[in-house]
């Protein structure tokens, strides 16, 4: 029988590394080393990136960086939950990258990311939230159901519980109280805004057993690992899921295509005020939170979708 850590999700050879090397030795040799790691992750993780989307076995060719992929990825980013501040800087780096590439490797004409813009997003009151539909919802829990202990906890965190991809890829063991019969979480740092989140069953259960499951041997503090680091990046939880969706029947992956992951917290939040929790209730659960720790109501409040069945209910109700 094929074990758990078998069926976990292995990303193509990078083959971008060496001129990734080179440029750090050659312009980052003069910044402070938090900086320098900083700087490399962002490139590795867009030549990855890169490296999917061009033919298999094909080593990465600088020449093969154009305007329009470069703005896909950052449009990628963006649409994944990353903050715009966090886009802004991925585009420096890769400028730079890309300068280099011209100045001195002489491997590019010209730099393709002159020109490339980025959106500032809309704030977040004024977004629209997603609400999944009963079809898709259907969808996505049975191919969860065929996935491994590791993404059945993944989808449960965010379908079941409205964890946000930060809150999943950060979560800590010490942090996670998990047994058998019960179950719950403590989410961010030591703070005001930190929260305690108990977990209902359709939560408990996949995360117990993926960490019954779990390597006992596994150095790393954080609940979920990958291949390559001690904890699962953001990047690698949307990789996941996009490989998840994958496994669809082609019909139902037009279905699915534009729902990312944070579309779960979305339609969590949806169905929690749906069920009778009030703005404050879900605002704490989702860490909805002001400064000085209080529910942070109006950022919850997006949620919230009055209908005209429910307008006629009140109606009724209304007495002279």
């Amino acid at each position: 029988m094929e074990s758990e850590s078998a069926k976990i999700l292995s990303f193509p050879k990078n083959t971008a590394l060496p001129w990734i090397e080179a440029y750090q030795q050659t312009c980052l040799a003069h910044l402070p080393a938090s900086t320098v790691a900083v700087y490399v992750s962002i490139l590795r993780q867009f030549t990855q990136w890169v490296m999917e989307r061009t033919k298999p076995r094909e080593d990465f060719q600088p020449n093969a960086l154009t305007s329009s992929m470069v703005e896909r990825y950052l449009f990628d980013l963006s649409a994944q939950g990353y903050s715009f501040s966090h886009c802004k800087r991925v585009k420096s780096v890769i400028t730079n990258f890309c300068q280099w590439l011209v100045d001195d490797q002489r491997t590019l004409s010209h730099n393709p990311v002159r020109g490339v813009k980025l959106v500032r997003p809309v704030p977040l009151q004024q977004q629209e939230s997603r609400t999944l539909s009963p079809q898709e919802r259907d969808l996505l829990q049975n191919l969860v159901k065929q996935d491994d202990l590791r993404g059945q906890a993944l989808f449960a965190l965010g379908y079941w519980a409205g964890c946000r991809v930060t809150d999943i890829t950060h979560l800590l063991l010490e942090q996670t109280h998990v047994g058998a019969k019960s179950g719950w979480l403590h989410m961010g740092e030591p703070s005001e805004k930190s929260r305690e989140i108990d977990l209902v069953n359709e939560a408990r259960r996949p995360l117990h057993a993926y960490l019954q499951k779990r390597a006992r041997d596994e150095p790393s503090p954080f609940v979920f690992t990958s291949q390559r680091s001690e904890r699962l990046t953001e990047a690698g939880l949307h990789h996941w899921f996009r490989s998840l969706k994958q496994q669809a029947l082609p019909e139902e992956q037009a279905l699915l295509a534009d729902i990312h992951f944070h579309d779960l917290r979305d339609d969590f939040a949806h169905r929690v005020l749906e069920a009778g929790w009030t703005l404050e209730e879900t605002a704490y659960y989702l860490g909805h939170v002001t400064f000085r720790g209080t529910p942070a109501v109006q950022t919850t409040i997006r949620y919230t979708q009055v209908t005209r069945a429910q307008v006629k209910e009140k109606l009724k109700a209304l007495k002279g």
